[in-house]
């Protein structure tokens, strides 16, 4: 199949990329820089100028693919969540319209910080958008909504953690974090809940869902379903050598930064994908988180 793939070099489009191309598919990669184009044909793609802020071209790509698996989203910069929905949506619509009426599938990220907390999420919940994520909600909304005009639209949610070597995500925060502070630090008594998966087991959920999984339909990237966020900070203070310490809400937006890493780090959110296991038949083989933080490169370099 021929696919066109946004943030193919982002957190983890390199390990999806490469997952595609030894399936046999055929990858053309939207590339907003030479750096990115030469990754790209590093990985086996073909590269696509543009970004998510071009439509047309996100348009044109999806019109010359058989189906598009999109995974780039707003950056890193979270002080405007309305913005970021907006271009997320824009770039899904501008992605969607050639495949309308095709039976084409497209396949779009979302997070289980998108779910209600405090429970286990599963496939079937809806996101919302007064929740962690809620940024993310209306990106579920528009790929949904175009399986109602004849798109095989899929949303895969993945998890706070998409955890592996090159990780650029919220664990190598803290970890940075520890490192600034002398303390690896938890929220309250810590027992707020992670769900996690490993880059190479979350690139295997995008292949089947993208080979198998039936329009209107929402899986779940998850191999660990609950972590107590505590046993997080044990471990890194444990291969720093730094004080685990706890933090008061009030308080942690001061030592994480800023008021969103605190929610995201304070969140109870665990997750399952035990159903997208079994219907998938996916089986996540890769280290766990723990395990990923006391053999992995997490903490090795300064």
């Amino acid at each position: 199949m021929h696919l066109f793939v946004t943030g193919g070099t982002g957190q983890t489009g390199p390990a999806i990329v490469s997952e595609l191309v030894a399936a046999g598919h055929h990858v053309t990669g939207l590339a907003r820089s030479d750096a990115a184009a030469a990754r790209l044909s590093a990985l086996g793609a073909t590269p696509w100028p543009g970004s998510l802020d071009d439509l047309d071209a996100l348009a044109a790509g999806a019109a010359a693919s058989e189906g598009v698996v999109h995974l780039a989203f707003g950056g890193a910069d979270f002080s405007d969540p309305p913005a970021l929905t907006r271009r997320d949506v824009a770039a899904i619509q501008a992605l969607g319209e050639p495949l309308v009426g095709t039976g084409k599938p497209l396949i779009v990220t979302s997070g289980t910080l998108v779910l209600p907390a405090g429970r286990v999420g599963v496939e079937t919940d809806p996101g919302r958008p007064d929740a962690v994520a809620g940024l993310r909600h209306g990106g579920e909304r528009a790929c949904l909504d175009l399986a109602e005009r004849g798109v095989r639209a899929v949303v895969v949610r993945l998890p706070p953690t998409v955890h592996g070597p090159r990780d650029h995500g919220f664990v190598p925060m803290l970890v940075a974090t520890a490192r600034r502070t002398g303390v690896s630090a938890y929220v309250g008594d810590g027992s707020n809940r992670w769900p996690a998966v490993h880059r190479l087991d979350a690139a295997v959920v995008y292949r089947l869902a993208l080979e198998q999984a039936p329009a209107g339909s929402t899986w779940h990237g998850v191999a660990e379903t609950a972590i107590p966020f505590r046993s997080i900070a044990a471990k890194i203070g444990e291969r720093l050598g730094v004080p685990v310490t706890s933090v008061e809400p009030g308080d942690a937006g001061d030592h994480f930064g800023n008021p969103f890493m605190a929610t995201v780090f304070g969140a109870d959110a665990p997750a399952s994908g035990t159903h997208t296991q079994r219907t998938l038949g996916w089986t996540p083989r890769h280290p766990t988180l723990l395990e990923d933080l006391e053999h992995g490169d997490y903490v090795t370099a300064a």
